[in-house]
């Protein structure tokens, strides 16, 4: 059978649904939509039923971000091309469609006359929207978001969005009232709250509001990381560079371009935290901040700590900071009256009931590749592979019992269909469709 198949570890009762998506349609939302990307990158705006025209990609800002973003989109789907770019420096763009003319994945996926609409200056927004593109990147720095996003929608045309969507409240405020033009329009716009859409944040968080760990009574979230792009040295700025451009060169260290590092950075632990809420606001939020180390002329602090205080006494706790040669960690741990969640960029686990050493750990999820799902406190666990042929599909199950009488994993039962029996084994006993290990405690 030539068939490809995806193993899940999971309880019976733990099916997890899968999201089905239009061509046409990423997601449809009336605020600043949450998340970008399946697996930390740009969704499949095109998967689903066929379409003959090429979706026309655009995009705006084309920095170390712009550039991950247009790769991100061009590996989506194949009915799709790249057909204009602007950032400030023309020598940006040009050397980021060099990049993109190497990638194996986009090398074919650009329009043939793309030289011709490759833009630069601060108005490059504008010749970008111009060119007749149906989706655009907005991947600049977040404080010319609300601009940038009022002129797409204005235009009719649909919007990925990079977080952080503005940095101060009067951008917030022009954000939101954009977005609600957008849903009248019917665009679709999605932000880059990227672990909205990670497979372990997923698995994890659909547990959570199902009542896994109990009513949420805390959360310490934490991102502790180095300096992103460090101010340089005033004595290195080139002759007759204006201020303006200057800070636009170095916008990180500035507020009105990056919001500082608890909006440009630390908004992905407050998107989690909203996210373990179901997307209540917080009634009260107070914290600290400053720097300790010298920034030479940039403004932003280097660590801040917020608490957001919710209904029924929970607090959820935020540390952000960048510390050069200093221990670095991000992840969140949310208690709950019944068990322990916790969450990292690459895995989630939940501890039940009791919390500590010696707490049961009832289920875990890794980030990419197949979904894994290890429920220990079951007295067994199946394993599912997926297979598919033509237009046949096929099931090969198995369930397995950990540590029989302390000898090892036992097989319980085995329920392949009759016409691929043989086949399946066959591919699981030379490995050709190995399942992947679970990690146990």
């Amino acid at each position: 059978m030539d068939g490809k198949f995806t193993f899940f570890f999971m309880s019976e009762k733990q099916e997890i649904p899968q999201t089905e998506t239009t061509r046409r349609r990423f997601v449809k939302t009336a605020g600043t939509a949450a998340a970008a990307g399946a697996a930390i990158g740009f969704p499949s705006v095109t998967f689903g039923a066929p379409n003959d025209k090429k979706l026309k990609i655009g995009v705006v800002g084309t920095g170390g971000r712009g550039g991950g973003a247009m790769l991100n989109a061009l590996a989506a789907d194949d009915n799709l091309e790249l057909w204009s770019m602007g950032d400030l420096y023309l020598t940006e763009a040009e050397k980021k469609l060099e990049m993109v003319r190497k990638s194996p994945i986009a090398k074919d996926k650009l329009a043939g006359d793309l030289n011709s609409r490759v833009f630069s200056g601060i108005d490059s927004y504008k010749k970008v929207i111009d060119s007749g593109v149906d989706v655009i990147l907005l991947t600049t720095p977040p404080g010319f978001r609300p601009t940038h996003f009022k002129a797409a929608v204005d235009a009719g045309i649909h919007c990925f969005v990079e977080k952080p969507c503005a940095t101060d409240i009067a951008g917030v405020k022009d954000f939101l009232a954009t977005s609600k033009i957008a849903a009248e329009k019917g665009l679709s716009v999605l932000c880059g709250f990227c672990y909205r859409y990670s497979e372990q944040g997923r698995a994890l968080f659909e547990r959570i509001h199902a009542g896994d760990i109990g009513e949420i009574k805390s959360v310490h979230s934490i991102y502790h990381a180095g300096p992103v792009k460090a101010m340089p040295d005033p004595e290195s700025r080139p002759d007759g560079m204006s201020d303006t451009e200057w800070q636009i060169s170095n916008w990180y260290n500035f507020t009105w371009l990056s919001g500082d590092g608890i909006v440009e950075q630390g908004c992905h632990n407050v998107d989690r935290v909203a996210w373990a809420f179901q997307d209540a606001n917080p009634v009260a939020a107070f914290g600290t901040g400053g720097r300790t180390r010298p920034n030479n002329q940039g403004e932003i602090y280097d660590h801040f700590s917020i608490t957001y205080e919710y209904a029924n006494d929970a607090h959820a706790h935020v540390e952000w900071r960048q510390y050069l040669d200093s221990y670095n960690f991000t992840g969140d741990t949310y208690y709950g009256t019944k068990g322990i969640a916790k969450f990292g960029t690459s895995s989630a686990e939940i501890i039940g009931e009791k919390y500590g050493p010696g707490g049961l750990l009832v289920w875990q999820g890794i980030r990419g590749g197949a979904r894994e799902i290890t429920r220990v406190g079951a007295a067994t666990f199946s394993l599912k592979a997926d297979g598919q042929e033509g237009t046949a599909h096929h099931t090969y199950r198995i369930e397995v019992e950990p540590s029989a009488s302390g000898n090892g994993p036992r097989l319980v039962r085995e329920q392949p269909p009759v016409s691929i029996e043989h086949d399946v084994r066959q591919r699981l006993r030379h490995g050709i469709a190995r399942p992947p290990r679970t990690r146990r405690s």
